[in-house]
């Protein structure tokens, strides 16, 4: 090998592993758009959207919360979960991790958790760090059917080992591309309801009645016109300048209007019922009927993350093959006291249920 030879560029050799980054593409849609880098929306334009915002903090934090077990599939028994799992970044608690994730799934179609470390015996994830999907650059083959390598902030990624991305898959391509104009719409009407807070006339014309005023002039008459309306409704004009408006008022705009059915239709692309997000007028959520409200929430909104993650933490770079990976649901879905202890009652009566155990169950035991 020559001297001129340590300066060319070398081409990056594909490696291969069981579970590596180099993985087929679910489908060509699922790449087009963050490949091209295209977004159609942005996430600060998302979380702009109180709907938004409020869907993605009870989304996210909801899966956040719920406790993650490993099971045998053998036997059915629980099992002690290693701590890529129960901390996956041991610089943070692991609710911050899985909420962010969970919103890369929802936002971007893809998450990404990028392997820091590995147990020595078993080869297996032991650390990692959640790594932002704008970061992330996808390097396909020629016909975009297959992923290469990965890029991140403009460094190529091992295909595998410490350095390698864990990918999480979601089930499209996310809520940023697949609502991109809505998002926009509603941020924009978001924009003009600020604009109409600060300025709560429609668009005013001052104008001159006499001669022309100097730029310095115009500039102190706005200046002292808009602190006066925000300090006072009535508002004195003297004979030299007069008032006209433009344009329309939110009321005539039907902003209200605008923003409401924007926020039921980011809802429905979201897939969480709209009273979540208090998009529906006159819609309510009481107690009679929060138990079933949390089923709806899990059914609807929930189940296409966990499964996303659930999955993704099942694979033999987490776990052995022997082995699965569940959310626990039971106490997110706990009925209330009287309910349970209606449930209890009859367990107990068809001897399913001990006393003892059932105050194991609900804690009862010092």
């Amino acid at each position: 090998m020559g001297l001129l030879d340590n300066f060319r560029a070398k081409a990056i050799a594909p490696k291969t592993s069981d579970v590596d980054a180099a993985l087929p593409l679910p489908t060509i849609d699922s790449l087009i758009i963050p490949f091209q880098g295209a977004i159609t929306a942005t996430r600060e334009e998302a979380m702009s959207i109180p709907a938004v915002a409020r869907a993605r903090n009870i989304i996210c934090s909801a899966i956040a919360a719920l406790p993650l077990e490993v099971w045998d599939k053998a036997t059915g028994a629980e099992v002690d979960a290693p701590k890529s799992i129960t901390l996956p970044d041991r610089r943070v608690n692991a609710a911050a991790t899985y909420t962010w994730l969970a919103e890369d799934l929802l936002f971007y179609g893809y998450a990404y958790l990028r392997i820091n470390e590995l147990y020595a015996d078993t080869g297996r994830v032991r650390d990692g760090e959640r790594i932002n999907p704008t970061r992330v650059e996808i390097i396909t083959n020629r016909l975009s059917t297959e992923i290469e390598y990965y890029v991140v902030d403009g460094f190529p990624c091992p295909t595998s080992g410490v350095g390698s991305l864990v990918v999480f898959y979601g089930s499209d391509e996310g809520l940023l591309n697949r609502a991109g104009k809505t998002i926009r719409a509603g941020a924009e009407l978001e924009r003009a309801a600020a604009m109409y807070a600060k300025e709560p006339a429609p668009t005013m014309v001052l104008k001159s009645n006499g001669s022309a005023l100097p730029s310095d002039r115009i500039a102190k008459l706005l200046e002292s016109w808009g602190v006066a309306r925000r300090n006072r409704a009535t508002a004195f004009l003297n004979a030299d300048v007069s008032l006209e408006t433009v344009g329309f008022d939110p009321e005539k705009l039907q902003l209200n209007q605008a923003r409401s059915y924007i926020a039921t239709e980011l809802a429905r692309a979201i897939g969480i019922p709209a009273y979540f997000v208090d998009a529906e007028t006159g819609s309510s959520m009481t107690y009679a009927n929060a138990n079933l409200a949390r089923q709806t929430l899990v059914d609807f909104s929930l189940r296409p993350l966990m499964t996303s993650l659930e999955q993704r933490l099942s694979m033999p770079d987490f776990l052995p093959s022997s082995q699965i990976c569940k959310f626990s649901l039971d106490d997110y879905l706990r009925g209330s006291a009287y309910e349970r202890a209606q449930v209890y009652e009859i367990l107990n009566r068809i001897g399913v249920m001990t006393a003892e155990e059932i105050r194991q169950e609900e804690d009862m035991v010092k």
